[in-house]
C-alpha cells in the first residue's frame, strides 16, 4: 500500500466554506480508484494535513489529474498550493 501526503494552509476566515466543500465532495474523493482510507486533519489556524491510503503507488500516480482537479475546488480558500509527498506503507494497523 501507498500514502499520499499532502499539507496545506487556508486563507483566514474560509474554514468553515472548505469543511463545507469537503462534506460536499466526500463521495467524489471516496470514489478514487484504489482509495482505502482518507483522514483529513485541520488546526485552528487552517493548517492541515491529508492522508491518502491507496492501493498501490501506481494508482495514487493514476488518481493525480482526479486529485488535483479536487484540489483545485479549493483553489479561492487555498493560502497556497497544497504540498505532496508519498511513502510506502511499512505497518498500518488499528485498535478497531
Amino acid at each position: 500500500m501507498f500514502a499520499r501526503v499532502t499539507n496545506y494552509r487556508m486563507k483566514p476566515g474560509s474554514i468553515d466554506t472548505a469543511m463545507a466543500m469537503l462534506d460536499d465532495l466526500k463521495p467524489q474523493i471516496m470514489a478514487l480508484p484504489g482509495l482505502k482510507q482518507f483522514i483529513n486533519m485541520m488546526n485552528d489556524d487552517g493548517t492541515g494535513c491529508v492522508v491518502s491510503v491507496v492501493e498501490s503507488e501506481e494508482q495514487s500516480n493514476a488518481n493525480q489529474a482526479a486529485v488535483q482537479a479536487l484540489w483545485a475546488q479549493f483553489a479561492d480558500h487555498l493560502a497556497e498550493p497544497p504540498t505532496m509527498t508519498g511513502f510506502n506503507i511499512i505497518m498500518n494497523e488499528s485498535n478497531e
